[in-house]
């Protein structure tokens, strides 16, 4: 107890407590009285003639009321306890409120624990999103190009052996080893595309854009409206947002159409991706919206998914982008 008395935050709370319960006390009963005032004399013409007529009229009423007369003095004194009301309430409750915010700030330091816990994660959904797009570059390479790669060798070292027995043969065979070649490179540029998109670089975050929704399945109307340019990485997740977002749809979502707006407000990118499919989008389901989040959370950015079942579904994502 010596220990919290000595709190100079816990002295503060004793003090709020102290103040409070004259000033709350009799601010909240006021707040009360007043709206209650007011009912009651509003709607005395209503009932003052169940009243016994030695009553009089209730309240801080000082006349004798007899009549209809009387009862309608009383309900205008009613519209003054009305306006009364809309007039010092917010007063009451600002004065109420003034005590806490003088007494009962937080501790120094103490937004600043919940950045570093927030940071913390952030930097944790960094480390992920990083993991999963190196496996899932490596996959790539190891499944796709490497592949393509090991069959030109072997279709060189078979070509080669049927160069002085059979030409026509050989002949054949470098020609199957130049369409995995090609094959072999069309991968490596989608692995490199995968990275960071080079439509960025030569068209903007508008034309990537319109590239993607150009090459959607699903009819898609796009809106962007970003007059000064974002960072690269921030336009790179916006981009892989929207890409995979267009993808979810084509695939899961059986809708007919889908909207893409894509606006910068201030320091922050919004990009909204809406469809009208069947709804009830499950991020554990597979469907890669576990992936955008883990994208998002590492730019420090939010994703809201809303889908409820028969649709539509609303994927809502805002990442920082600078002053």
């Amino acid at each position: 107890l010596r220990v919290a008395v000595r709190d100079p935050f816990v002295r503060r709370e004793l003090g709020w407590v102290a103040l409070h319960a004259v000033t709350g006390l009799t601010g909240g009963l006021l707040g009360l009285a007043l709206p209650l005032y007011a009912v009651q004399d509003l709607t005395f013409p209503l009932w003052y003639r169940l009243l016994p007529p030695e009553a009089g009229a209730p309240g801080i009423v000082w006349w004798r009321v007899d009549g209809l007369t009387g009862a309608l003095l009383v309900g205008l004194l009613g519209l003054g306890w009305l306006a009364a009301t809309v007039a010092f309430g917010p007063a009451l409750a600002r004065l109420q409120a003034r005590p806490g915010r003088w007494l009962l700030p937080p501790p120094p330091g103490f937004d600043l624990s919940l950045r570093v816990a927030e940071l913390t994660a952030t930097r944790a959904a960094a480390l992920d999103a990083h993991a999963v797009e190196l496996r899932r570059i490596e996959r790539s390479l190891h499944d796709g190009t490497q592949n393509r790669l090991v069959a030109v060798s072997v279709l060189l070292g078979a070509a080669r052996r049927a160069v002085r027995r059979d030409p026509a043969r050989a002949d054949e065979i470098l020609g199957q080893a130049q369409d995995a070649a090609e094959q072999a490179l069309g991968e490596l540029r989608t692995v490199v595309r995968g990275i960071l998109p080079p439509v960025l670089d030569d068209r903007g975050l508008t034309g990537a854009l319109a590239g993607l929704a150009g090459g959607c399945a699903v009819p898609c109307q796009l809106t962007v409206d970003v007059p000064v340019r974002c960072a690269v990485s921030v336009e790179a997740t916006a981009y892989f947002v929207v890409a995979e977002a267009l993808t979810n749809v084509v695939r899961h979502s059986g809708a007919g159409r889908v909207e893409v707006t894509v606006r910068r407000e201030q320091d922050r990118l919004l990009v909204t991706v809406t469809d009208d499919g069947h709804g009830d989008a499950d991020e554990g389901g597979g469907s890669g919206l576990t992936g955008i989040r883990r994208r998002v959370g590492a730019y420090d950015g939010r994703m809201t998914l809303t889908s409820p079942p028969g649709g539509p579904t609303r994927l809502e994502v805002e990442l920082p982008c600078g002053s």
